[in-house]
Parts: structure tokens; C-alpha cells; sequence
């Protein structure tokens, strides 16, 4: 555990020791409120990705304001989740290990669970598993629509469905995400390609309704596609995740038309360390923020962040900056990094700070800890 002291309920920004993982709160709230009212409104259930943000107390906070529950990616995550009072979470993914499933059935007799599948001997293990420990759980037929990782081909979507009522288990429907879908630049190449994922959903449940299967959900959606999957009429339910907090790479993105606009809500506070005479150092390197969809942005300032290390970020003034105010930071100076990824950048984090009232004179009002951190299995 990190030895670090923590700030106190109250502290000005000040006392958040750098570099440390922060939520502009009133940011975030809007976000919540923009992505729960668009679901009302769109009669669309909501099942935010906690991949995303591996915490309990956003996760109680997204299930308050309309959520069904949420999302996890691996079944370490759903236990250490489900450990902190959320009680139902699906795992929009496949657990082919025996063992894993074994704890999978434990876990399912005492919230409510789902599960997706891609394979006749996923199935096969799933229902041992589960008819061992007496549990009952939603599975979902994953069909692959673009991403080329998991799922089955559309056109073996309603085989797969039988095996898993042959099975006696409780089919509940298609995963269906198109995940590369989500940060293609241009609105009318994402959508698209959207189009082209929407049309593979609706060849899949076809299949399945000629194999004499009900389809009741079909679920999937992120923050970069969303208003597609909802104006199809094939989908149900939405897992859109990054919407909450936002990052660099999403901000990357051409809007959306007639979508909600969604506002940076994630940071990373670094300060300055050292300083040369074109460049600055601060200490949030690539132990405080990942870079696998590129480097940070620096927040409201015309600075590039060029590299740096495990422990260091090297900034350097934007070469067409012509503001005089748009100088190095000093030492010791604040900089607010803008999270390429959140996902992973929140891996890297034990906690989060909250705070309320922006990021100029805010003062924390939350510490909250992320439980599923590291979950890999």
C-alpha cells in the first residue's frame, strides 16, 4: 500500500501530494447526468463500463442515477466490486478456466451476474460450473462485429445460443461492441462503421430466431458510438465507460452530431521538478499515466508533453504558441495532465481525489479507493 498521506475532506488542492490521480467533481456529475438522461429519454437501459473507472463508490453513483448496474472485463474486478456492496455486474467477456468459473458460480449465487460466451466448450464449463454450486447467471452469446478479438461469426451466433439453452442455462441475449469503431476521427468514417457493425448484429439475430430462439437484449455500445447502437432499434442496453471522466484520445474525436458533449473530468496533478531553458520536467512519468494511445494533454495550457521516463515528463512550449503567458511553468508550478487513456491510467492509482469547485479553488470533498485496480484475472 502506498505510504503516502492522503489529503483531508476539506484540503485545498495544495495538499494533494503529486502525482496523484483527480476528479474535477463537478465535471464528472454532469457527465453522469448528460449519459443517464440521454438513456431515459432514448428508453435505453444503461450499464456503464466500471472497467473504466474500477471503483465502487462511482459504480453505486452510476446505479443511483438510473444505471441497471455495470460492466467489468474480468471476474477479478466483478469480485472485488461485488466485495464492496455492487451487486450486479456483467462480464462482457469470455472465462474459459475452470477454476475461474468455479469462483464465477460462487459469486453468481450471491449477486446478480452475467456472462458472455464464444465457445461450445465455454458453455460446456460454464454449465458444470454453475449446476455444481446451484447458481443461475445471464449469458450473453458474444458475436464479433468488427473488432476482431473475441466472439462468434453472426452467421454461428444462433447455433451457439442453442448450445446454451441445450444446456439448461439462461440465455439472455448478444454481446455485440465494436471497440475499434470508437476512435476514428472523422464522424461520418466512425459512423460507417457503426452501420456496418449494426448490420452484423441484425444478421446474428436473425440466426437466432430461425435456430427458434428468443433474443431479449442485445447489448453493447461505447462513448464513441453510442447514438448509433440507440437509433438501430436492435440494441437495448448501453456500456458506454470513458463518457464519465474523458481523456485525450477521445478528445481527439470529431463530435458526434446531435450527441451529448461530455467534459474532461480526469487529471493528473504533476508539478514542476526541474527546468531547463526550453523545457520543463514534471514528475508524473509513465508510473502515473499510460501512453498506449499516445502521450497527455496539458490542460488549458499550449505545452506538449514530449516524453520523459517511468518517473519524469518532459513539457516543452507548443511550437506555434505565440502567447507570451504560454512560458514554462516555474518550479514547483502545477500542471494538470489529461490522461491519453483512462482506463489504464486508472489502473495505475489507488485512490482518487474529488474535487469540488474546479481546478483553480476547489477544495477535496471525496477520497474514494480503487478496489478493482489490478484485477487481471
Amino acid at each position: 500500500m502506498s505510504a503516502r498521506v492522503l489529503p483531508a475532506v476539506g484540503a485545498a488542492l495544495s495538499a494533494i501530494d503529486t502525482p496523484a490521480l483527480v476528479i474535477d467533481l463537478d465535471a464528472m456529475q454532469r457527465n453522469l447526468q448528460a449519459m443517464a438522461t440521454y438513456a431515459r429519454e432514448h428508453r435505453m437501459r444503461l450499464r456503464p463500463h466500471a472497467k473504466m473507472h474500477k471503483c465502487a463508490a462511482i459504480a453505486k453513483l452510476q446505479m443511483a442515477a438510473g444505471a441497471v448496474g455495470v460492466c467489468v472485463q474480468k471476474l477479478d474486478e466483478a469480485q472485488a466490486l461485488a466485495a464492496a456492496g455492487v451487486d450486479d455486474i456483467y462480464i462482457s467477456n469470455e472465462v474459459i478456466d475452470e477454476t475461474k468459473l468455479a469462483r464465477f458460480a460462487d459469486l453468481a449465487a450471491r449477486i446478480t451476474l452475467g456472462i458472455a460466451v464464444d465457445s461450445a466448450l465455454g458453455v460446456e464449463r460454464l454449465a458444470k460450473a454453475l449446476k455444481a454450486r446451484g447458481s443461475d447467471a445471464a449469458v450473453f452469446v458474444e458475436v464479433d462485429i468488427g473488432q476482431g478479438r473475441c466472439g462468434v461469426p453472426p452467421v454461428a451466433a444462433g447455433a451457439l445460443a442453442h448450445q446454451v439453452v441445450s444446456h439448461g442455462l439462461r440465455f439472455a441475449g448478444l454481446q455485440a461492441y465494436q471497440g475499434r469503431a470508437q476512435h476514428i476521427r472523422g464522424a461520418a468514417e466512425r459512423e460507417a462503421a457503426l452501420q456496418h457493425a449494426i448490420n452484423l448484429v441484425r444478421a446474428a439475430q436473425a440466426g437466432i430466431t430461425r435456430a427458434g430462439i428468443a433474443c431479449p437484449l442485445v447489448t453493447g455500445a461505447g462513448t464513441g458510438s453510442f447514438v448509433h447502437e440507440s437509433a438501430s432499434l436492435l440494441y437495448g442496453e448501453l456500456q458506454c465507460g470513458s463518457y464519465l471522466f474523458m481523456d485525450r484520445d477521445y478528445a481527439d474525436n470529431e463530435p458526434t452530431p446531435n450527441a451529448p458533449r461530455f467534459e474532461q473530468a480526469l487529471f493528473v496533478k504533476s508539478q514542476v521538478m526541474s527546468r531547463g531553458s526550453a523545457h520543463a520536467v514534471v514528475d508524473a512519468g509513465l508510473k502515473a499515466h499510460a501512453v498506449d494511445s499516445g502521450p497527455p494533454a496539458i490542460w488549458r495550457r499550449a505545452l506538449d508533453y514530449v516524453g520523459g521516463g517511468d518517473e519524469h515528463g518532459i513539457l516543452r512550449r507548443r511550437a506555434n504558441a505565440s502567447d507570451a503567458k504560454e512560458a514554462l511553468p516555474d518550479l514547483g508550478e502545477t500542471v494538470w495532465l489529461v490522461p491519453g487513456h483512462c482506463d489504464p491510467t486508472v489502473n495505475l492509482h489507488e485512490h482518487y481525489v474529488g474535487v469540488r469547485g474546479g481546478l483553480d479553488l476547489g477544495v477535496v470533498e471525496a477520497v474514494w479507493p480503487i478496489e478493482a485496480r489490478g484485477c487481471l484475472g
